[in-house]
């Protein structure tokens, strides 16, 4: 049996980038981030290219991945790159908000409806977003919108909830992936069963003191044992150097909040994450270079997708393309996975035209 190898010469391994040639085949990125989903698209050998309204995020994935990065609000009727073969993206979802004023994809707030619009102008041959669990949940039938709105498009559609420690991630990350391809699609398979722990990203940064290091106050402790009690938790929320790490949010990175992602020192004294930190607890490599303000650069790792999960991805998505040109017969196969019941009309896209 092989030795398994640490984390860092695992992600050393797994995330190095390569020169691409200008045959690669094409990705549209929506709502792009800083490129946590594009690098392990990037690495399989895709070319991407970007779309993304934060400025600073847009300067992080220029940088580290030396693709194109457009700088924009996105809406229904922005103009793209021609020619992608995939669609992939991770669209904001406020209009599901209990809270809201729940319009669905009628929202103009809402990432979908330009997500399904450039599905639908682009015709890629799949398009796979990433989205919090929640919206098989809470907020199911605004879900079923959207699969409807994809199926309306002639897509097979299929999702599932995903563990990023399957995949090699520090981290209990679950997340909903949802693929719309046209017939022999395959979802990854795991390749991690014994998870890597935040301990073995962090290394040595677990028990340092960096310079301009935040420690917790004695303010910040008891808030936090009063949120503790309060949400009964049963264990303490620092981070566990034996285990997988929480989810990673922009929240929990730079809010001092009761949530914090935190580190306790052999003195007794808990600190906050450095950047790096959260990074690697993201699958970062070491290498990827964040832009602009500290708490800029928090929301940019907070806010990606964990690359090592991407690359998985993006291992699948390479091997579709190369079946389906294999196969150019389309196998149609219905997918069931939750019963819609929904009584009602669609919102018909025809509005958003080039």
């Amino acid at each position: 049996m092989n030795k398994r190898l640490s984390y860092l010469d695992f992600v050393e391994k797994e995330l190095r980038l390569s020169p691409q040639k200008h045959t690669t085949p094409v990705v549209i990125d929506l709502f792009a981030g800083c490129g946590g989903l594009a690098l392990g698209f990037a690495i399989v050998g895709f070319q991407t290219v970007g779309y993304e309204m934060q400025e600073d995020a847009c300067l992080t994935y220029q940088h580290n991945l030396g693709h194109s990065c457009h700088k924009i609000h996105l809406t229904p009727n922005s103009e793209l790159r021609n020619g992608a073969s995939v669609i992939i993206g991770g669209p904001p979802c406020q209009p599901f908000s209990v809270g809201g004023t729940q319009l669905g994809l009628k929202d103009s707030r809402d990432g979908f409806p330009s997500f399904i619009s450039a599905v639908k102008r682009y015709r890629p041959k799949l398009a796979l977003f990433e989205n919090v669990r929640g919206m098989l949940f809470r907020n199911k039938s605004y879900f079923e919108e959207i699969v409807i709105a994809l199926q309306e498009l002639d897509y097979l559609v299929e999702w599932d909830i995903i563990n990023a420690a399957d995949y090699g991630v520090p981290q209990k990350r679950e997340r909903l992936i949802c693929v719309a391809h046209q017939g022999g699609w395959q979802w990854p398979k795991k390749t991690h069963y014994h998870y890597y722990t935040s301990g073995e990203a962090l290394e040595k940064l677990a028990l340092s003191i960096p310079e301009n290091a935040k420690f917790l106050t004695s303010s910040m402790d008891e808030y936090i044992k009063k949120y503790e009690i309060a949400s009964k938790c049963i264990t303490p929320r620092d981070l566990h150097l034996n285990a997988p790490a929480r989810t990673v949010t922009c929240r929990n990175l730079s809010g001092a909040t009761g949530d914090m992602l935190r580190l306790r020192l052999p003195d007794g004294r808990r600190r906050r994450l450095t950047v790096r930190e959260g990074a690697r607890l993201q699958s970062f490599p070491d290498w990827f270079t964040f832009h602009c303000s500290e708490n800029s650069q928090f929301n940019q790792i907070g806010n990606a997708v964990p690359p090592l999960l991407a690359k998985a991805f993006a291992i699948a998505v390479k091997k579709y393309l190369e079946n389906t040109r294999e196969n150019s017969l389309k196998t149609y196969t219905e997918y069931i996975q939750l019963s819609l019941g929904l009584e009602r009309e669609i919102e018909d896209f025809s509005g958003y035209k080039k």
